[in-house]
Order: structure tokens, then C-alpha cells, then sequence
């Protein structure tokens, strides 16, 4: 579904993305994970076609993504209603007078019949037990609110990928581990996810396959999750663990 061959990006000369080759095929779940300042969230805004690669191919199933393709309106929609990107923080996503209105903002732009957007909306609002929020603004709603309110602008699209960046970033314990069982149910439904973290604990529980870009902006491993805790090596040399952090390591896992 996903393929990338030698992408490299770079923001005013300094590299972000180098040599990137990453292959991921439907109903995978990948956890990016790396240190702060990696490229894990320049290669998630590549993978939604926010940015292209300076240099190498993306091709998402089969059709390279380039500024020509993304240009044509019709390629652009159907691309952009197969793959939903959730930003780290709600606040850069949510900007409707209501959580109503944020919800039905993609479907109508997508052309969908009024019947079908309303239809969407109720459908959302109670797979993220927000109903009560939906005659609200979103900028009066908590973090955790705001993070449902736009997970399900993005669910409403019924994207074939779903990407988040960070998505634990400003959540509570409680709302964490709904979010964690919610992920989990849109894989087993078949969906595609694609999450970038540092938080190792969290990997297990939201992917079963983890890349890892160090801080030369590369790919330095991609292995399943649950073997990450037999590379403590792997894991100090990206700084994201410590030494104090090893006789802890496998917990972390569990």
C-alpha cells in the first residue's frame, strides 16, 4: 500500500529525512519511533502529501504521490479521504464552531449527500462517546476531548490509513488507555495505522511492527514490537532509553 524508495527532505539545507525506504502493506500496524527531532513527524506529513520528497519516490497503491498528481482535484480527494492524519495537537486540526460542524467539515467537502454526512456525524459522535460534546466549540473542550473530537473528523472520511502523530501527547492516564483499546479495534478491523512515538511503552500496544530513525534521520531497524526489549543496544544508541532504564526494559513491554 505504502512504499518508499530513497526519500530524502530536508528543511533550509538540514536534513530531516535521509535515504528513507520503508514498505508497508494494508492492514499493518507500525510504530515510528525515535528521538525528538528525528523526522518522524516530516515523514508522517509526507505520507499525508503535506510535503514531497526532495529526492526518491512515494507511491501509495502503486500511484507515485507528486505535486502533478496531488494538483489534480479528483486524485487529491480520493487520496486524501484514504489516508487521515491526526496532529499532535488538536488545537493545529480544529478550527469549526462546533464539534458537529468539525466532524461533518470532511464528508461535505468530499461532496457526500447531506443524508449520508448527517448519518456519518451521529455514527462518529457515538463510536467516540463524544454526543454530548457535539453543539460545543472545540476550544472549550479538554485536551482529551479535543484529541476525540479530531480522531472522528478523520474516522469520518472511513480513511483506509490512519496516521497520528504522537497520540498520547497531553492525555490523561484514563483517556490514554481508551485511546490505546480504540486503536487496537481499528486495526483488528483491518484498517491501516501508523503512529509516531518516543514513548516505548506505548508500542506494543497500538502496532505490531516498529521502524526506528535514529538521529542521522535513517532507518536503523524494523523489527516486530514485541522484540524491542532484546535490543537495549539498539535502543540507548537512539536515546531512547537510559542505562538507569535496562533493568526496567521488559516491563515495558508487558
Amino acid at each position: 500500500m505504502i512504499e518508499l524508495n530513497k526519500v530524502t527532505y530536508s528543511y533550509d539545507g538540514e536534513c530531516a529525512l535521509k535515504s528513507i525506504d520503508l514498505f508497508i502493506k494494508k492492514g499493518e500496524a507500525v510504530a515510528l519511533i525515535g528521538p525528538i527531532g528525528c523526522g518522524k513527524t516530516t515523514l508522517l506529513k509526507l505520507l499525508n502529501g503535506i510535503i514531497l520528497p526532495e529526492r526518491g519516490a512515494y507511491k501509495f497503491n502503486g500511484e507515485e504521490i507528486s505535486r502533478k498528481k496531488l494538483q489534480d482535484v479528483k486524485f487529491s480527494k480520493l487520496f486524501h479521504q484514504k489516508i487521515g492524519f491526526v496532529f499532535q495537537s488538536p488545537d493545529t486540526q480544529l478550527f469549526c464552531p462546533s464539534v458537529r460542524e468539525e466532524i461533518a467539515f470532511g464528508p461535505r467537502q468530499m461532496g457526500l449527500p447531506e443524508p449520508e454526512v448527517e448519518k456519518r456525524v451521529g455514527d462518529c459522535l457515538a463510536l467516540l462517546g463524544i454526543e454530548s460534546l457535539a453543539g460545543k466549540a472545540p476550544y472549550h473542550l479538554s485536551g482529551g476531548e479535543k484529541k476525540k473530537t479530531a480522531i472522528a473528523s478523520v474516522i469520518a472520511l472511513n480513511p483506509d490509513v490512519l496516521i497520528l502523530d504522537e497520540p498520547m501527547s497531553g492525555l490523561d492516564p484514563k483517556t490514554q488507555v481508551w485511546l490505546s483499546e480504540f486503536l487496537r479495534g481499528f486495526i483488528n478491523a483491518g484498517k491501516t495505522l501508523i503512529s509516531a512515538t518516543h514513548n516505548l511503552a506505548l508500542v506494543p500496544r497500538i502496532s505490531r511492527r516498529a521502524v526506528l530513525i535514529d538521529g542521522r534521520h535513517a532507518v536503523a531497524a524494523d523489527m516486530p514490537s514485541d522484540k524491542l526489549a532484546e535490543e537495549p543496544g539498539l535502543l540507548l544508541g537512539a536515546n531512547l532509553i537510559s542505562e538507569a532504564d535496562l533493568p526496567f526494559l521488559g516491563k515495558e513491554f508487558r
